[in-house]
């Protein structure tokens, strides 16, 4: 019992990673890796070659079992849905840490929720997590050629969805600074001059609270959205924040958390803009953590 308990703890990192990406949800990548635990707990090891791959593999078709049975309930979901916020310079563990670095920002998560749930998986876990071919159309029960293709077609995918130039962190920095000057004035011309013309916002409210119920796509619209907020919630402050690993905003209405906001740069401008506002995914998130 202590050694499998070891075992499933020196990976518990790397099966959260896999099933948060998959799900874009920490509460649900939480309750996988319970379910995975349990299929664990009652599997004799002796005849397991690799205790990663295996985990990997539960986990993984864990998640791909919740993709699809949530498919009605994301249909019915309230407005455009985003993943979970997670503060990952917070996370408990240094190893949780590690391997939530990179490819974890919301824009991603939000690009990788248009794949379907195999794609989805096949392209994680051959992109992000660097098994091999023949490793992953075992875990998921494909042919190699046909995994090939799959990976091909998400590859493609994400690519084109992906902003066309990459931004330095000081250029990230200094648009921030500028949005938060911009945004919390209303000033509606300088936000329209910090974003790309065909940017997009999108906003996550579940059906709980205030919301966009679509997406806003260009500029102008979004500054003209800007502008209303800073008129309807004057107590409104402003901060930044690291979230998902990238820059980005909370706001407050006093001592409580409003919102947060997540970005996607490309080049010298603002390509996108993920604001949660789902009581429920903000649950996690607590205002002590930005120093309140």
């Amino acid at each position: 019992m202590e050694k499998l308990a070891e075992i499933f703890e020196k990976h518990r990192a790397r099966l959260f990673g896999v099933a948060y990406r998959m799900l874009g949800s920490r509460a649900d990548a939480d309750d996988v890796l319970q379910d995975a635990w349990l299929r664990w707990h009652g599997t004799d090891i002796a005849g397991i070659e690799s205790h990663e791959a295996w985990l990997v593999t539960i986990v993984t078709r864990l998640c791909l079992d919740r993709l699809r049975s949530a498919k009605q309930d994301r249909e019915r979901y309230v407005g455009p849905w985003l993943p979970e916020p997670i503060l990952v310079d917070r996370m408990p563990s240094p190893e949780l840490r590690l391997e939530l670095a990179d490819e974890v920002s919301v824009a991603f998560l939000a690009l990788l929720e248009r794949l379907d749930p195999e794609k989805r998986a096949a392209f994680l876990l051959h992109e992000v997590f660097d098994y091999d071919y023949p490793e992953i159309a075992q875990m998921l029960g494909k042919s190699e050629p046909a995994l090939r293709q799959m990976v091909h077609r998400a590859r493609e995918e994400v690519r084109a969805g992906r902003p066309k130039f990459s931004v330095a962190e000081d250029v990230r920095e200094r648009l921030l600074e500028k949005f938060l000057a911009a945004a919390s004035s209303g000033d509606r011309t300088a936000v329209m001059a910090l974003l790309k013309e065909d940017a997009e916002y999108i906003s996550d409210g579940g059906g709980k609270v205030y919301a966009a119920l679509k997406v806003l796509h260009g500029a102008e619209r979004i500054g003209r959205l800007y502008y209303s907020v800073a008129r309807s919630f004057p107590g409104l402050t402003w901060r930044a924040i690291r979230v998902n690993g990238e820059l980005g905003v909370a706001n407050m209405m006093g001592d409580k958390l409003h919102s947060i906001i997540s970005f996607q740069f490309d080049g010298d401008r603002i390509a996108g803009i993920y604001t949660m506002r789902n009581p429920d995914k903000l649950a996690g998130i607590s205002v002590h953590d930005f120093g309140v």
